[in-house]
């Protein structure tokens, strides 16, 4: 078993009379993760599959008598699919109130579906956790920094999903399966994110503009849409957990782009899947942009895990002065930038740092990329 950095975070959350939530993308590994806690091995556990007909029985609407006796001499009760029952949020309130004793893991693909049904009734009762895929440290934990440094390049290519992980030498065959319609599974259920069609053009609109400012008015012009549109896919898309947003920094210099984003997808590999790109990196045109979104996915997974208190940004001025990545704490910054090649060198604008208080600044290349993602 690999083991998952977020495995002894939430085994430090248990039996404080407050429910788990694990949120994550599908096929993250969050039945796996927590079949296999350590921390659970000596507890009586129940498990239940949200997506069976008994469970949503017994679990929408129902009420205390019923769950303490479906649930008598468990120590903990672990809802799958969670998002998949009616009213999860009002018994997941019951469980927590009146079940004090028993430890209650809900875990949900459609975070927010979930989180939706959840937010009111469980205000106060939850510890809310997010699974991403498989992180380069984990797997550097797993069978050592070198071997995972000999893997770089195929990470770069196919990603961090477990079961594209763990099939070698048919990485592209179980990341086209992932990459298709199953990771979009709940997201062409809701209401309101109906044309499956509109939402593969702007998927495949962001992976060729990985690394680049994006703007709505343009991506809607490429997907035949309007902005309001695709503001909505992709507040959705973020949701989902396939793709997160980085906002431009600007508070000092007055010609700071104000309000620039760029968006960059939780996993290189699902991007390069959704452009149908799996040659080396080596070959390719796009092998910049590439390491950039490792880099910054795999950043943003340390501080989700760590909960570390930082805002990350990039920066950029009209007059095309920019810088990859920048992490504001308390009362200082930290500045990044991205190099494939270990020879590149690079200047810290000095417009940014006559104006931000910067502690440190960084060229993050093949040389020593481990240092900033672990």
């Amino acid at each position: 078993m690999i083991e998952r950095k977020l495995e002894k975070i939430i085994c430090g959350h248990l039996f404080y009379g407050k429910v788990i939530m694990l949120f994550g993308a599908r096929q993250t590994g969050k039945t796996t993760l927590v079949e296999n806690m350590k921390c659970l091995r000596n507890k009586k556990t129940l498990f239940l599959n949200g997506d069976e007909i008994d469970v949503k029985e017994l679990l929408s609407h129902t009420n205390v008598s019923r769950l303490k006796h479906a649930f008598a001499g468990y120590d903990v009760v672990v809802i799958d699919e969670a998002q998949e029952i009616s009213g999860i949020g009002t018994s997941l309130k019951i469980m927590a109130d009146k079940l004090k004793d028993i430890q209650v893991i809900a875990t949900g693909s459609s975070a927010f579906e979930l989180a939706d049904r959840t937010s009111e009734p469980l205000t106060g009762r939850k510890f809310e956790f997010m699974l991403f895929p498989l992180s380069f440290s984990e797997m550097v934990n797993y069978h050592g920094f070198i071997q995972e440094n000999k893997l770089l390049d195929l990470r770069l290519i196919f990603g961090y999903y477990p079961e594209v992980v763990k099939s070698e030498g048919n990485e592209e065959k179980y990341l086209k399966l992932i990459a298709g319609s199953y990771l979009y599974k709940d997201i062409l259920r809701l209401d309101n994110i109906r044309k499956s069609e509109l939402l593969e053009k702007l998927l495949r609109a962001l992976a060729l503009q990985t690394g680049n400012e994006v703007n709505y008015n343009e991506l809607a012009q490429t997907t035949g849409t309007n902005s309001n549109t695709v503001a909505k896919y992709i507040d959705v898309l973020e949701k989902a957990y396939i793709i997160f947003k980085l906002p431009a920094l600007s508070k000092n210099v007055r010609n700071e782009i104000k309000k620039g984003k760029k968006i960059y997808f939780w996993d290189v590999g699902i991007r390069n899947a959704i452009i149908s790109n799996y040659n080396s990196v080596s070959l390719r045109t796009d092998s910049g942009a590439l390491w950039e979104n490792f880099l910054i996915s795999e950043r943003m997974k340390l501080h989700r895990y760590n909960e570390t208190n930082v805002k990350c940004y990039f920066w950029r001025t009209t007059q095309q002065q920019e810088i990859d990545f920048i992490e504001e704490y308390t009362d200082y910054y930290k500045v990044f930038e991205f190099k494939r090649n270990k020879k590149s060198k690079v200047k810290l604008s000095k417009t940014f740092s006559d104006k931000y208080n910067v502690k440190s600044f960084e060229v993050v290349n093949p040389a020593n990329y481990e240092e900033f993602i672990m």
